[in-house]
């Protein structure tokens, strides 16, 4: 079920991707402030789910998952809850118009591209994550330091992306 929710997550990904290349490749052709205005939304939310993960106190224990589900529920949950995913609408719309480069061409077709790109990296990605993570959730749930380190791992790297969403340029003149 892990793989048909990854699935899912994927599928739902092409949303992102289509809201971008329909919606912010005007923002990105034709107004480099609504464009700032927006990376530096998305870098400070990333920043804020950085110090809110390191900042976090609390203790892991095992996940529990109401009802037996089917693997096309959820895939059908992975597609809703990656499509309502502010993060991932933020990353789109923050992140990923850095790569973009105008005198390349259509704006539209770069942010496909790209988007399609992210979601076959994603989709190895998650796919190795899904496959493994029955074993090594276990193992991590029981471990209170290693899910500690765990928060600061992901915290730092919100953090990371926060910080050179921020910095980073535009291509977009």
């Amino acid at each position: 079920m892990a793989l048909a929710s990854m699935l899912g997550i994927e599928t739902g990904t092409l949303f992102h991707v289509g809201a971008a290349a329909v919606g912010l490749s005007a923002v990105v052709a034709n107004s480099v402030v609504a464009y700032s205005i927006v990376k530096y939304v998305g870098a400070g939310y990333l920043v804020y789910l950085g110090v809110k993960t390191l900042r976090e106190r609390k203790e892991t224990g095992p996940i529990k998952i109401p009802g037996a589900t089917s693997a096309r529920i959820a895939f059908r949950r992975g597609v809703v809850v990656n499509i309502l995913n502010p993060k991932v609408a933020l990353f789109f719309l923050a992140f990923l118009p850095q790569f973009v480069n105008t005198a390349r061409g259509s704006v539209a077709s770069q942010l496909v591209f790209l988007g399609l790109l992210f979601i076959g990296v994603a989709v190895v990605i998650d796919g190795v994550y899904a496959m493994t993570s029955g074993t090594i959730g276990a193992l991590l749930t029981r471990n209170a330091r290693a899910a500690r380190a765990q928060r600061a791992v992901a915290g730092v790297a919100y953090l990371a992306l926060g910080a050179s969403a921020a910095v980073t340029g535009s291509n977009a003149k």
